[in-house]
């Protein structure tokens, strides 16, 4: 195993930025709890976004659907895990906090995009009176939002080669 100054000062903490997501042992205690070593992040936070997207989902077929879905709001990575039931939330908010900067940059523009675009379909769908309207922009917002949270499991999992473009067409 490599050593790096920030493993031999604190063993039980990874060195932002190293592949191997530092020692063995913390590598091993991340992925038992579902926390990718490589990128420090984990899937658990998605089901956030999955829930809006399937409350969305339903509002076209039962348009009271949308009252549930006006009840969801944004919650940060530290949030979501501070509220869950996630056995390992706080080894999940330590590693999201010395994941390498650049992997956690990339994924909170993904997240802030998300949480952008649900907040303003909320905010729209508060201001209309209409089922069929609301039905619409529940559509196109998962639309919208499906394809990044495909993104945001990409970079969770380590696969930043993801196709974009691919992705936002499809």
């Amino acid at each position: 195993m490599k050593t790096t100054a920030a493993t031999s000062a604190n063993p039980d903490r990874s060195a932002p930025g190293t592949a191997g997501g530092g020692d063995a042992a913390r590598a091993a205690m991340l992925r038992a709890a579902n926390i990718n070593p490589r990128t420090g992040l984990a899937t658990d936070y998605l089901n956030h976004f999955n829930e809006a997207i399937m409350l969305l989902e339903m509002v076209p077929d039962m348009p009271e659907c949308a009252a549930d879905f006006l009840e969801w709001h944004p919650l940060s990575y530290a949030e979501h895990f501070t509220a869950s039931n996630f056995r390992a939330r706080d080894l999940a908010i330590s590693a999201y906090d010395s994941a390498d900067p650049k992997i956690r940059a990339e994924f909170d523009n993904i997240t802030s995009a998300m949480t952008s675009i649900l907040s303003a379909v909320s905010d729209a769908m508060r201001k209309v009176s209409q089922d069929k309207t609301r039905a619409i922009l529940a559509e196109q917002a998962t639309g919208w939002v499906k394809p990044l949270v495909m993104l945001a499991g990409g970079i969770i999992n380590g696969d930043r080669e993801a196709d974009v473009d691919y992705i936002m067409t499809h």
